[in-house]
């Protein structure tokens, strides 16, 4: 963002790599607005800032697992304006997949250990600030690589996909009641929560059914 100052949130629960990005961002003129160690604070300080740019480490506390790339896809839907990079130890397709499907711009996946050079690094701030990308190599192949995967199916249990598959062989709620031995209200709960994990409202012009079955069938 040549002319002016990028300002800059900074989210990482290691206080020696955090504490060093702050200082290392400092000497190449870019204003760190905040710096915190956890996924609340973090989205408190983007609504406080509206900074430029968030950077993200995935894992943080209090589970260590993705309260990061969660906070991540938040701040890309309630703060467009706010370009967001991904900083991990490891390639996590599923996530990378999810930051770049809401905006094919303003996102970065850098893997931590693979960042050569603070040039480098302050480069790719920049780029992504400015409406581009940054991805690391090895995240783009394993992107090619791995297929992808429908999140909404991913959220189905076991009993939701048998349901699923019947009605993809176009049986009635009252064949599904028979062939599974479920009660009606039982069959009606398993397919309104199909539904609703397939992100499939209840709209005039579009048929649920078919729509689920649809998704059913491209997963296979």
């Amino acid at each position: 963002m040549p002319g002016t100052t990028l300002r800059v949130v900074i989210a990482e629960d290691n206080v020696l790599l955090r504490d060093g990005m702050a200082a290392l961002l400092d000497d190449h003129g870019v204003e760190v607005r905040a710096v915190v160690d956890n996924a609340d604070d973090l989205l408190a300080a983007v609504a406080a800032h509206r900074p430029d740019l968030a950077v993200v480490d995935v894992r943080m506390p209090p589970t260590h697992t993705d309260e990061g790339i969660r906070a991540a896809l938040t701040i890309r839907s309630a703060h467009p304006e706010t370009a967001v990079l991904v900083l991990s130890q490891w390639v996590e397709t599923s996530y990378a997949r999810q930051l770049l499907s809401r905006q094919a711009s303003k996102v970065g996946y850098l893997l931590k250990d693979r960042v050569v050079s603070s040039g480098e690094f302050v480069d790719a701030l920049r780029r992504v600030a400015g409406g581009g990308t940054a991805l690391d190599p090895e995240v783009v192949r394993q992107l090619l690589a791995a297929p992808a995967v429908d999140a909404g199916m991913a959220r189905l249990t076991a009993r939701e996909r048998e349901v699923l598959a019947l009605l993809a062989e176009g049986r009635s709620n009252v064949a599904i009641q028979g062939r599974l031995g479920l009660a009606p209200r039982s069959v009606e709960k398993h397919v309104s929560a199909i539904f609703t994990k397939l992100d499939l409202p209840a709209v005039e012009t579009d048929h649920r059914r078919v729509l689920a079955v649809l998704r059913y069938l491209r997963e296979g």
